[in-house]
């Protein structure tokens, strides 16, 4: 596709659209298929495992041009000596894209991305991947993969900290502003970087929350759940997608036409380039497939991927499979162009150097402002997730007891997948409380890392908590256990952690619990033990401040969750946009409808939800007009007062349920959400746009569409807290 036709175009600057596309054309006159196919190879500098690759064999590579790009380098030296190669030795001189997973920072760490969306300000989201790609930029990587943008609702999976949680209308808006910071404004500007929306698709429903396992979703699910974030990414003009280590209807994401073809470059005018992620050309092997590894290429090639990543078997057979016609050159030239167009993008044609700056990176990580932006970043994150008895805000007159081990780890501070984050960078819960009431504060770890007490552990705890007029309890998951590879079975507090706060609980001193978690967990009898929860996930690298200024009422909370919590791992898979079924027991008396005998069908804290240090209501909720006709628009507005005593935010969650559908519609749906800052009796008018395409779903005529009928109009603080309805009909 030529690059004016291409949503990309909104990060070219007038002037170098055609430059870009002429240099590429003439590239690829002169191009060997060997170089061709080079162009679409990614090579590792470092493996997983941390041993390094055969250098003289990777740089001869390099300087042959039989590499187009690079991940896991993390030595600037080396990253520059391997573009030099690239551009001073290889016959062409073509640059190397080098990626790298910045997913929630690079030095100066965030929350992780999971606690982000629970701020529902994309904004917040879209500042942090700004800062994030200036390091990045600085630190010699021109691309990064990311954003996750898979919707999921299985806490197992421990992947979720990396997403937005389980709504797709919240992950599309996380998806469009992380892409934005990360590009930017203008791609060849040296402090942007190549976004990467991954795993393109569904990898988020994998069966029984387990990495790497198969996926089985309906094309319904699938277009109204899984596929939305992806599309708001290429709307956003992102310039990378990564294929899904999954099957979708048993095809390899990596070798599967219809989603790659026919919708990502079809339906959707995708022009960016589409990466495998780590061997996933080959894993067509592991799947069933694909015979041999020229099998894999040849598949993952006709399907419409594009670079390589890690498998080497589009290097290794690419080039025979054009002359021997299997493969069309035409479908070749059409991959480098991709690769070639997004380098030109980047601004490397012109200078291949722009990243490796040495004063650039010293003045740039973790400068004064991004830490501010990272502590304002954890703050907006933490969830109260309750409050009884008002037991937060702590008084900072008090005597606080500090107990838990993640409070004093500078690792489990910065959380899963903050490779280039130093822990000893990180201020940890126990140094932000000390700073922040400029006094020792008494401390137990009361654990080890992940949970394993002892007599001597508990006691010791026990006698800390019992001099203290209360006891702070930082419990959770360590950050080892949650991201890829770290499904877990049981998502209670690992080991026994409960069994020290049970402990705690027994003394007379009254007991907050801070949650630190990568993923929701069911903690039923942490809820119904402590009374004051406040979650703050895995906060990054301005963790405790921001946790010392909350609990002590300096900030109040006003995250809402992205993810319900279940009551038990039982309940999992868990969702606020359920479908009814034919007995959903909604009147409660049958005993033969759908449900558990040991549980609730609802979470326990659900979709949406989270409490503050004020209160806020809702009255008057209006519909511009009752009935609209297709392609109108109206506007649904509420009232919101904070009735309490402090200024704090509300998000204000608008829902929609499609009352009869050609296919079976969800209870509720979130249709759209505002923040609103109030001071304390301060009323506002909140007003969100409602079109028709708000309310439309995959038919059963396999279309996306809105259908005439009665659709219920709702606002809440929470999926599970409706306030009011109002009925709207879409006109035929």
């Amino acid at each position: 596709m030529p690059l004016s036709d291409s949503r990309l175009d909104q990060y070219v600057v007038d002037g170098r659209r055609a430059e870009i596309q002429s240099h590429v054309d003439s590239l690829l006159d002169t191009m060997t298929l060997e170089e061709k196919a080079g162009q679409l190879n990614q090579r590792s500098v470092h493996f997983v495992t941390g041993t390094e690759d055969e250098g003289e064999e990777l740089e001869s590579a390099v300087a042959d041009g039989e590499v187009g790009s690079l991940l896991n380098a993390t030595d600037l030296e080396t990253k520059r000596h391997l573009q030099e190669l690239a551009v001073e030795e290889s016959r062409l001189g073509i640059p190397l894209l080098i990626g790298f997973d910045v997913i929630h920072g690079y030095e100066t760490i965030f929350p992780i991305p999971l606690a982000q969306a629970a701020s529902w300000n994309p904004d917040l989201a879209e500042r942090a991947e700004r800062i994030a790609a200036t390091e990045a930029a600085a630190a010699g990587h021109n691309w990064t993969f990311a954003p996750m943008v898979d919707v999921s609702r299985d806490p197992r999976w421990g992947r979720v900290m990396e997403g937005a949680g389980e709504s797709p209308v919240l992950g599309s808006a996380f998806a469009r502003a992380r892409v934005r910071g990360f590009q930017g404004d203008d791609l060849s500007d040296p402090d942007t970087v190549l976004a990467c929306a991954k795993h393109f698709a569904a990898y988020g429903a994998v069966e029984g929350g387990r990495e790497y396992n198969t996926v089985d979703v309906s094309e319904t699910a699938l277009r109204e759940r899984h596929l939305p974030p992806f599309e708001a990414s290429v709307e956003a003009g992102v310039g990378s997608l990564m294929n899904a280590f999954n099957v979708h209807e048993r095809i390899p994401a990596s070798g599967n036409e219809s989603p790659l073809n026919d919708v990502l470059k079809g339906e959707w005018d995708f022009s960016g380039v589409l990466v495998s992620d780590w061997a996933s050309f080959r894993e067509q092997i592991q799947h069933g497939t694909a015979e041999n590894r020229r099998d894999a290429a040849r598949k993952a090639i006709q399907a419409g991927s594009e670079i390589d990543m890690a498998s080497e078997v589009v290097i290794d057979e690419l080039p025979d499979l054009v002359r021997d016609g299997e493969v069309s050159e035409d479908r070749l030239d059409d991959a480098v162009r991709r690769v070639l167009t997004v380098k030109g993008l980047l601004g490397l044609f012109e200078d291949p150097y722009r990243y490796f700056d040495e004063e650039r990176r010293d003045e740039t990580m973790l400068a004064d402002k991004h830490r501010q932006a990272a502590r304002e970043a954890a703050r907006e994150s933490f969830v109260l997730l309750q409050n009884e008895d008002d037991r937060l805000p702590l008084d900072p007159e008090a005597d606080v007891a500090l107990i838990g081990a993640l409070a004093d780890s500078g690792e489990d501070t910065l959380g899963a997948w903050s490779f280039e984050g130093r822990p000893e960078d990180a201020i940890t819960i126990r140094d932000g409380l000390e700073a922040f009431l400029d006094r020792e504060v008494p401390f137990t770890p009361g654990y080890e890392l992940p949970g394993d007490v002892t007599e001597e552990s508990i006691e010791a705890a026990v006698e800390t908590a019992t001099d203290a007029d209360v006891a702070a309890a930082v419990v959770g998951e360590t950050a080892e256990i949650t991201g890829e590879a770290a499904s877990r079975t049981e998502i209670d507090l690992p080991g026994e952690q409960r069994r020290l706060v049970e402990a705690l609980v027994e003394t007379d001193t009254p007991v907050v619990a801070v949650l630190m978690n990568g993923r929701p967990l069911a903690i039923d009898w942490l809820a119904e033990s402590v009374p004051a929860i406040l979650d703050v996930w895995h906060p990054g690298v301005e963790g405790g401040p921001a946790v010392a200024e909350t609990l002590f009422g300096e900030h109040v909370p006003a995250g809402h969750l992205p993810m319900s919590f279940p009551y038990s791992v039982g309940q999992v898979p868990l969702a606020h946009d359920r479908l009814p079924t034919g007995r959903p027991g909604d009147d409660g008396e049958s005993a033969y409808a759908t449900g558990y005998i040991d549980a609730p069908n609802e979470p326990l804290f659900a979709f949406g939800h989270g409490e503050s240090y004020t209160d806020f209501a809702y009255t008057d909720l209006t519909l511009s007009t009752a009935a609209i006709e297709s392609g109108e628009t109206l506007e649904a507005t509420v009232t919101v007062e904070n009735v309490g005593d402090v200024a704090g935010r509300d998000v204000v969650q608008f829902y929609v349920r499609d009352l009869v559908g050609s296919r079976s519609r969800p209870v509720k749906e979130l249709l759209d959400f505002e923040t609103v800052d109030l001071d304390a009796g301060e009323t506002a008018a909140v007003t969100v746009t409602i079109e028709d395409v708000d309310l439309a779903f995959w038919t059963v005529d396999r279309e996306w569409a809105a259908e005439p009928g009665a659709f219920d109009i709702m606002v809440g603080h929470a999926a599970d807290d409706i306030v009011h309805t109002q009925r709207l009909e879409l006109l035929d």
